[in-house]
């Protein structure tokens, strides 16, 4: 799904939430969740549309009603050592779609 077939489903309140999720190497991926699914938003040439901070993703997202928004991260263990025996939720911080500047 790209920005512009998510917009509709965002202003017509369809979207539950927007996950912006950090991965290593600043690279950032946005994620729609509506109801049981969750969405990749994907560029126009259907590649995953990477983003480069949580502004740019704001800048994106001007025109979006305001839905939960949250920043992703996975622990950094995770990352560096392998998954861990049990389960473990990422870091997930409420964030405002609204430029906080």
């Amino acid at each position: 799904m790209t920005l512009d077939e998510l917009a509709p489903l965002a202003k017509g309140g369809r979207v539950d939430s927007l996950d912006l999720l950090s991965l290593e190497g600043g690279i950032y991926l946005l994620e729609a969740h509506l109801g049981e699914r969750r969405l990749v938003v994907k560029s126009p040439d259907g590649s995953a549309l990477r983003l480069r901070s949580a502004q740019h993703a704001r800048q994106l997202l001007e025109d979006f009603p305001e839905v939960p928004f949250h920043l992703v991260h996975a622990a950094a263990h995770d990352e560096m050592c392998g998954m861990p025996a049990g389960l473990r939720e990422p870091l997930r911080v409420p964030i405002s779609l609204r430029s906080a500047w």
